[in-house]
């Protein structure tokens, strides 16, 4: 279960329960782990590819203008 449900860090940055997510998500893949490759040569062969979308969605609802009335999602 991602770290987000369970106990997690206190950050009260945006996002950070995806934030931890997608960096625990990145660090822990074979990619990195197994082929000794850097985390950001992974994200372009498309691994962790949801928690990346969903931390761009998250960061975007920051900036939307509809959403500054209605306030975040609940990330």
């Amino acid at each position: 279960m991602p770290k987000y449900y369970e106990e997690k860090e206190d950050d009260n940055r945006a996002c950070s329960g995806i934030r931890e997510d997608f960096k625990s998500c990145l660090l822990q893949h074979d990619c990195v782990l197994k082929e000794g490759k850097t985390p950001s040569e992974c994200l372009k062969e498309g691994h962790c590819k949801a928690l990346q979308v969903s931390f761009f969605e998250c960061k975007r609802s920051m900036l939307d203008t509809r959403s500054r009335f209605r306030g975040r999602k609940g990330y």
